[in-house]
C-alpha cells in the first residue's frame, strides 16, 4: 500500500482543502483527516470551534476499538494521535483502510457518525468474556485467532488496565487463563469509584462449578499452590513516605519501572562506558572539541548530579559542532570496572577571592590569576567518602599545573564540598 492523499471536497474551484492522508506503516496504516486550513479559513479571528461532542465520542469509539483490534494480532509500539479540531488521526488494519476513509468522511461532511460506530462495533472484541471469573481454556481458531503467545500478552495487559492479576499459559493451540482480583485492587476501586466508572467485582468470592475445566500439569515443583488460599489483609497506617527516590526520580513520575533500575544502577555503581569508545587510561579530559561520542558520555553523567539534586541544567551541555571554549571548558571522567565512577566539570577564569569555609566570613580582596574553577563534582553512591573527590580535585590541579589549594570553587559551596575542601584545604579556599 502507497501513501496518498483524499480530497474530501472534489471541487478544483472550492476553498475547502480539507483531505483525508493515508500513510501505512509496517503493521497498520494511519488514516488521518487534515482540517488545518480549513480550521483557519472558518475561524477568521483566532478562534477555534471545538468538534461536536457526538463526534468526538465516535472518534474515541472507533479508535479504541481498532487499537484494540491491532494490539490484540500482535503489535506492541505506540501510537500517537491527535483529535481535532486540526488534525484528527485514526489507526485500521490494512483491510479497514477503506471502511475507516468512508467514515471519516461521512462524518465530516454529513455529520454521520454511524460508520464510526458500526467500525467500532465490529472490531470490539469480548475482553469481559475473556477476562470473566474461572479456570477456563481459550481455543485458537474458536475463542480468538491471534497466535497464543500475542493473545496473552494483549490479555494481560487488559487484565492490568482491569486491576486483574491474570494466571495464564500458552499451549500449541489455546491459552489458559484464570483472572483474580487482588485485595488491594478491589480496595483501590471501592475507595475511588469515580476513577472507575460502572465496574463490578465478578471475581470475588467467585465458587468455580464442579465440571470446570482442569488445567493439565505440566511438571515443576506443583501445580497453583495458591488455590484455596485466604487473601491477605490490609491496613492503613500513618507512615512517613517519600516522594523521592536518592537517587533523584520521583517515584509517582516513573511509569516504568526499568527507567528507575537503569538511572538508580549509574547512579549507584556508576555510568557504563559504551563499548564501542576506546579508553586507554583511568581518566578521559573531554572538551568541547572532543568527539561527538566522547562529549555525549560526558553529558550523560552530568545527568547524574543534575537529577539528584534537582538542578534546572546539566552542568555539560556542549553536544552540537565541536566549538572552542574560550575559558577552556572540559570535564574529567573517571572510569573504575568500565564504569565512570567519577565526574568534574571545569573551566578557567580569573576572577576569585578568598574564604576561610567558615559560616558568616566575609570574602577576602579580588584576585586576578587565572586558575581552574571547580563547576561541579559528582562521585557515584557506592564509591563516596573513599577519596574520590580528592583524587579528582588532585587530577584537576595537575592538569592546570597548580597546587590543589590554588583551585577554585564555585558558590555556593554544599556542605560535602566543603568538607571535602577543608580536607584539602585547611587554611581556607579561592570561590568565584
Amino acid at each position: 500500500m502507497t501513501e496518498r492523499s483524499i480530497h474530501l471536497v472534489a471541487d478544483a474551484s472550492s476553498r475547502d482543502t480539507r483531505k483525508i492522508h493515508v500513510r501505512p506503516s509496517r503493521q497498520f496504516v494511519t488514516v488521518q483527516l487534515d482540517r488545518d486550513s480549513y480550521v483557519d479559513a472558518e475561524s477568521p479571528q483566532g478562534e477555534e470551534r471545538d468538534l461536536p461532542a457526538d463526534y468526538l465520542a465516535a472518534l474515541d469509539r472507533a479508535r479504541d476499538a481498532a487499537m484494540n483490534r491491532i494490539r490484540y494480532e500482535g503489535y506492541r509500539g505506540a501510537f500517537y494521535w491527535g483529535n481535532g479540531p486540526r488534525w484528527i488521526d485514526l489507526c485500521a488494519r490494512f483491510r479497514d483502510v477503506e471502511a475507516t476513509v468512508e467514515a471519516l468522511r461521512a462524518a465530516e461532511l454529513e455529520h454521520d457518525y454511524s460508520k464510526l460506530h458500526a467500525i467500532a462495533e465490529r472490531l470490539a472484541l469480548p475482553v469481559d468474556e475473556w477476562l470473566a471469573p474461572g479456570e477456563r481454556e481459550l481455543v485458537r481458531g474458536v475463542d480468538f485467532d491471534s497466535p497464543p503467545g500475542a493473545f496473552l500478552k494483549f490479555l494481560r495487559a487488559k487484565a492490568t488496565e482491569s486491576g486483574l492479576r491474570l494466571n495464564g499459559r500458552t499451549t500449541a493451540g489455546s491459552v489458559w487463563v484464570r483472572p483474580t482480583l487482588t485485595a488491594a485492587q478491589k480496595q483501590i476501586r471501592e475507595m475511588f469509584p469515580e476513577q472507575h466508572p460502572g465496574w463490578v467485582d465478578r471475581w470475588t468470592g467467585y465458587v468455580a462449578s464442579d465440571d470446570a475445566p482442569s488445567r493439565p500439569w505440566v511438571g515443576g515443583g506443583g501445580e497453583d499452590l495458591s488455590r484455596g488460599a485466604i487473601p491477605v489483609q490490609f491496613q492503613q497506617l500513618e507512615t512517613l513516605s517519600s516522594e523521592k527516590c536518592p537517587c533523584g526520580m520521583r517515584f509517582r513520575d516513573v511509569d516504568d519501572d526499568n527507567v528507575h533500575r537503569v538511572h538508580q544502577a549509574s547512579w549507584a555503581l556508576g555510568v557504563r562506558v559504551p563499548k564501542g569508545l576506546d579508553w586507554w587510561g583511568d581518566l578521559a579530559v573531554v572538551t568541547t572539541q572532543s568527539p561527538i561520542s566522547w562529549r555525549r558520555l560526558a553529558h550523560q553523567v552530568a545527568r547524574m548530579p543534575q537529577r539528584e539534586d534537582s538542578y534546572d541544567f546539566p552542568s555539560w551541555s556542549h553536544v552540537g559542532e565541536p566549538e572552542a571554549a574560550t575559558d577552556n571548558y572540559r570535564a574529567y571522567l573517571l572510569k573504575v570496572d568500565e564504569c565512570i565512577i567519577g565526574y568534574v566539570a571545569a573551566h578557567d577564569t580569573n576572577e576569585h577571592r578568598r574564604w576561610d569555609l567558615n559560616d558568616g566570613s566575609p570574602y577576602g580582596d579580588e584576585d586576578a590569576t587565572r586558575r581552574p574553577r571547580i563547576i561541579l563534582i559528582w562521585v557515584a553512591d557506592v564509591y563516596r567518602h573513599r577519596g574520590i573527590g580528592a583524587t579528582l580535585i588532585q587530577a584537576l590541579a595537575t592538569d592546570f599545573g597548580c597546587k590543589v589549594s590554588d583551585v577554585s570553587w564555585s558558590t555556593p559551596v554544599s556542605s560535602a564540598g566543603r568538607r571535602l575542601a577543608r580536607r584539602l584545604s585547611p587554611d581556607g579556599i579561592w570561590v568565584s
